[in-house]
């Protein structure tokens, strides 16, 4: 049972600890989860420090919450972290709600306010998220021990924290058309594509220190799925058969290698690739030992990106780097007189 009260709990709250990123408390929806039993105040364990930040104690709930924030997928898996990730994430998660806590602090110090109507409506939201009222109970109950004042608390802090934001970080990090274009300008080789090929292939593998007979086998079956290959018509047909009779990992993408940079492939297979147009099927192509038949998707000769092509995705990357280096600076300069404690 608590278990499943838990696991309700981390779902629902996952929002509420990621203001710092610019989400609200009411903007995650959760996802499918056991009904929460009732839970009585007396039975919720002791949540345990992990922080202190200017005197204010951060627990092992709070990392808990953004742990599952972080990385939401453990949700699938009981609550399981990846062993050789959770060592990243918790570090991660505990930077997070330190971060949090300081910008929420410095939202107090400025005198930053959330009007009454504006709370009102975002715990109105916030309530929207349950799917039960034992869901909703359940939270209350672990989370706010059951008090709506503690709720009011909760959600106007993250109010807070996204005010602050959005004033140090959300507000500068807009990037101009001319800046976008001065990055390209100065940026040029980063836009320019390689030559590159798209294709199907069938491979056989003969194995590992194979005999002169294996090799004999190997032969015979590669000829045979080359006439196969010749045999069909189109991408779906050579790649059902990629599917039945290839030995390489692509066989589970119809024998499909999405485009590849000409440099990284081997030279025979680049000088069979060459003498295609897209749709044929080359004779047989020996790799090392891999007997190979390369059916050609496309040929995309090196060009440069125009700028028309790429304003949009890098205006969005740019304006990420920058609200992550305002987010970088802001952590920093709170940090400089902050008293930051790992428990």
């Amino acid at each position: 049972m608590k278990k499943a009260l838990i696991a309700m709990v981390l779902v629902v709250l996952a929002g509420m600890g990621s203001s710092a990123k610019g989400q609200m408390a009411v903007s995650h929806e959760p996802t499918a989860t056991p009904a929460a039993p009732s839970a009585d105040v007396e039975t919720i364990p002791p949540e345990k420090p992990v922080a202190r930040v200017n005197g204010t104690v951060l627990t092992d709930r709070d990392l808990l919450r953004e742990m599952f924030t972080i990385f939401p997928y453990a949700r699938q898996h009981n609550g399981g972290f990846p062993k050789a990730m959770e060592e990243d994430i918790r570090k991660g998660a505990l930077q997070m709600i330190v971060f949090e806590e300081l910008v929420y602090q410095e939202a107090k110090r400025r005198g930053m306010t959330v009007t009454p109507v504006k709370l009102d409506r975002a715990v109105a939201e916030f309530r929207k998220q349950f799917k039960s009222p034992d869901d909703y109970k359940g939270f209350m109950t672990w989370e706010c021990q059951g008090s709506e004042k503690v709720l009011r608390q909760k959600v106007r802090r993250s109010l807070l924290i996204d005010q602050l934001l959005a004033v140090e970080v959300k507000d500068k990090s807009g990037v101009s058309l001319a800046e976008t274009k001065a990055y390209y300008d100065k940026n040029a080789a980063t836009f320019r594509l390689p030559e590159s090929f798209s294709f199907q292939t069938i491979s056989i593998l003969p194995p590992e220190k194979a005999t002169a007979e294996q090799l004999k086998d190997a032969r015979k079956r590669a000829e045979d799925a080359l006439k196969q290959a010749k045999a069909t018509w189109n991408y779906e047909e050579f790649g059902l058969l990629a599917e039945k009779i290839s030995e390489d990992d692509y066989r589970v993408m119809m024998g499909e290698h999405k485009s590849v940079d000409r440099d990284k492939l081997p030279p025979q297979v680049v000088s069979a690739a060459l003498a295609l147009q897209p749709g044929q099927v080359s004779s047989l192509i020996q790799v090392d030992q891999a007997l190979t038949i390369v059916r050609l998707i496309a040929h995309n000769p090196a060009r440069m990106q125009k700028f028309e092509d790429v304003r949009d995705s890098l205006s969005k990357q740019l304006q990420n780097l920058k609200t992550e280096q305002l987010r970088s600076g802001l952590d920093k300069k709170l940090r400089a007189t902050a008293k930051v404690e790992v428990l």
